[in-house]
């Protein structure tokens, strides 16, 4: 198997190579390529081409597939900027700051299409099958926003609650990614849903460290203003741990996060969250999915040169900065 590394080149390179319409519709098309060309970890269309490769077929039937599941989580990213309000994206303004809301939810609209067409470019004997794990995915992203907007307003969140969120928003297109891929390399029905329940799970691990990273990483490095989840009011799951202590604790949170959105705010729960330790309770919390990760994969029939591969990738998206 190819590196990490050498599986997202390639994957840039097909997003280079695309050749989107231009003309009279180049104002729909060229905001997809500005939000495609923001570059990013590229870990999802990674994880389908590993996929593929793991279980004895080729990347290169998968590259099509793997640039939906890519042009999907852009679309997702583009309309989620829009509804948090948010003004970079990847160090970047987002789409509908450097064009207009209307543009960003239209082309997010073609992104979602193009998508479809991208992923459905597989063998007719696993067409179905993709297409139904695509569109199982999408309804779990989708329903997994809806919550993560309704927790914003909600007056308490359990760790049950948050957890089912992420996995609907974030786990669920990390499975399907490398799932996809899988059912293109020839895996087994139970070899597909172990590699289902491996990206899942690095998806869970993944989501928590990135809401740690949201308030104590370096800016510079997570290519997005620090302190974002609190200024919108996002019940991450350090606000949900936190909020758990019951007591003083759940009061002063509630208390900081009702104060005026700025960079008060943002210290003031900060400086909650470093008293009461939270930044441990994620450091478990991570621990302990990266681990499910682990059985799920080594349960499959990969070899072990294989299983390495995606244990690897593993350690490196819970284990990062940015």
């Amino acid at each position: 198997m190819k590196t990490v590394s050498e599986y997202a080149a390639e994957v840039e390179k097909m997003i280079r190579d695309l050749n989107l319409p231009d003309g009279k519709v180049s104002s729909l098309y060229r905001p997809i390529e500005y939000a495609l060309s923001a570059g990013g970890k590229r870990i999802r269309p990674v994880l389908t081409l590993m996929g593929a490769d793991a279980f004895g077929g080729k990347a290169s039937e998968a590259m099509r597939p793997a640039l939906g599941i890519e042009t999907f989580h852009n679309f997702t990213l583009l309309h989620d900027d829009v509804m948090d309000k948010s003004d970079l994206r990847r160090g970047r303004p987002t789409v509908h700051r450097k064009y207009d809301e209307n543009t960003a939810i239209l082309s997010g609209d073609t992104m979602l299409t193009l998508a479809t067409q991208y992923v459905s470019d597989v063998d007719a004997s696993i067409l179905r099958e993709v297409i139904d794990a695509f569109n199982d995915m999408a309804i779990d992203v989708y329903e997994g926003q809806r919550l993560d907007m309704d927790f914003e307003t909600a007056e308490k969140i359990s760790l049950t609650d948050y957890l089912e969120m992420i996995e609907g928003k974030t786990g669920s297109l990390l499975g399907t990614a490398v799932m996809i891929g899988a059912m293109i390399g020839g895996a087994s029905a139970e070899d597909s849903r172990l590699m289902y329940e491996y990206g899942v799970m690095t998806g869970l691990a993944f989501q928590i460290q990135d809401d740690w990273l949201d308030t104590f990483g370096d800016s510079a490095t997570f290519g997005k203003p620090i302190g974002g989840d609190i200024l919108n009011g996002k019940k991450t799951y350090l606000y949900v741990a936190a909020f758990e202590e019951g007591g003083q604790t759940a009061e002063a949170l509630r208390a900081a996060y009702n104060m005026p959105a700025g960079e008060m705010r943002v210290k003031a729960v900060t400086r909650l969250y470093e008293k009461i330790g939270v930044g441990e309770k994620c450091r478990k919390a991570v621990g302990h999915y990266s681990s499910k990760a682990l059985k799920a994969l080594n349960a499959t029939s990969l070899g072990e040169e294989e299983k390495e591969a995606f244990r690897k990738l593993a350690e490196k998206l819970v284990g990062r900065r940015k």
